[in-house]
């Protein structure tokens, strides 16, 4: 089954195409189910406004737009409404508010920022030191064990910037892919960076091949994610069939389907 549960809107200031035109590209692109999982917003306890996410009061149209999309194209296409929701201790309790009151499919983890970015700085442009790693490592191990996601996304988001693979990135890969083995928690296949490449054409961070290696070391499932900002993302057949096939030469287990929470 063709599905992709790793899809942003316009609501996260760094998207481009309408909620309906990601819909339209999903049918094109051959996908029977596609899930909507933009950046979670959190209701801080300061006045800080974050730039990646939208805000609380926008979360009521977003479900709202997908709901009225789901009914519009239920015949051609399975929709789900999610979110990609950081580990924030503090907000923790708000979000499982969110996810109840909005009767929500499903969350993902996406480890961004160490426990809040009111304070903490973006993991994928600047995890450069050890320190930043084990931040990393810390949060993501924190998140899985949460309990809360159908799955980790893009969990070697510290090659983004990390200068290069090294002991220390081979220890922190270990422990992460161990304890998502443990919980039986998938690790998302990420190819959004294949598809936003710089103007050099250079594609770097993830998939990192060791990484992933260490994942079939760990007996570790995966699932694939577009992480689509765009919605033209979802007509990249080639890109789809090129990870596809990275998977199946990986010998890793692999899922299409996430479990639903049900409005629970």
């Amino acid at each position: 089954m063709k599905t992709n549960y790793h899809t942003h809107t316009t609501r996260c200031h760094h998207a481009t195409g309408s909620d309906e035109e990601f819909v339209l590209s999903a049918i094109k692109g051959g996908y029977q189910e596609l899930g909507f999982s933009d950046h979670t917003p959190w209701k801080y306890h300061i006045d800080y406004i974050s730039d990646i996410r939208m805000t609380p009061e926008e979360l009521p149209e977003y479900v709202e737009s997908i709901r009225a999309l789901q009914e519009k194209y239920k015949d051609q296409i399975s929709l789900k409404i999610g979110l990609e929701c950081e580990y924030f201790p503090d907000y923790i309790g708000w979000l499982k508010e969110v996810i109840k009151e909005y009767r929500l499919d499903y969350i993902i983890f996406g480890n961004h920022h160490f426990h809040t970015d009111e304070k903490y700085l973006y993991f994928g442009r600047n995890t450069n030191t050890v320190e930043m790693l084990e931040l990393y490592e810390k949060s993501a191990i924190e998140g899985m064990e949460s309990g809360l996601f159908a799955y980790f996304a893009h969990p070697d988001l510290f090659m983004r910037s990390y200068p290069q693979f090294d002991q220390y990135c081979e220890l922190i890969s270990r422990n992460i892919c161990r304890t998502a083995a443990r919980l039986n928690l998938p690790l998302e296949y990420n190819i959004n960076n294949r598809m936003v490449c710089n103007e050099k054409g250079e594609v770097s961070g993830y998939p990192c091949p060791e990484f992933w290696q260490i994942a079939v070391q760990e007996r570790c499932t995966a699932i694939f994610g577009m992480d689509a900002h765009d919605n033209r993302h979802l007509e990249n057949i080639k890109e789809y069939d090129i990870a596809m096939k990275e998977l199946k030469q990986l010998g890793i287990k692999t899922i299409d389907r996430i479990p639903f929470l049900n409005g629970k």
